[in-house]
């Protein structure tokens, strides 16, 4: 089964409070499995559009995913986050195919 992902690029307007975000979410990350693979960091953006902060979670299948959004914990989360952010995310599921060679 594949994972899946939540990529996010956001703009974040309060720091101190996002840290209230960040402590909330971790609920929700802790049941459903979420691993973090990018959270922050250097960055370049060679082309189309980028926000000042990018994340990539990993999840243990898509369902996971999906689940851990929708889920009361990380709802309660996203209320600290909403008002002193922009984001734009996309949960997605992984590739289990081939690879090039």
């Amino acid at each position: 089964m594949p994972k899946g992902y939540w990529i996010g690029h956001a703009d974040i307007f309060d720091i101190a409070r996002y840290k209230d975000y960040q402590a909330a979410n971790a609920e929700a990350f802790k049941k459903y499995g979420a691993k973090f693979l990018v959270r922050g960091g250097q960055f370049e953006n060679p082309e189309g559009l980028s926000r000042s902060r990018h994340v990539v979670i990993e999840f243990p299948s898509y369902q996971a995913a999906l689940d851990c959004w929708r889920s009361p914990e990380y709802q309660r989360a996203l209320a600290l986050r909403a008002p002193i952010s922009l984001l734009d995310l996309v949960i997605v599921e992984g590739y289990d195919g081939p690879q090039p060679s």
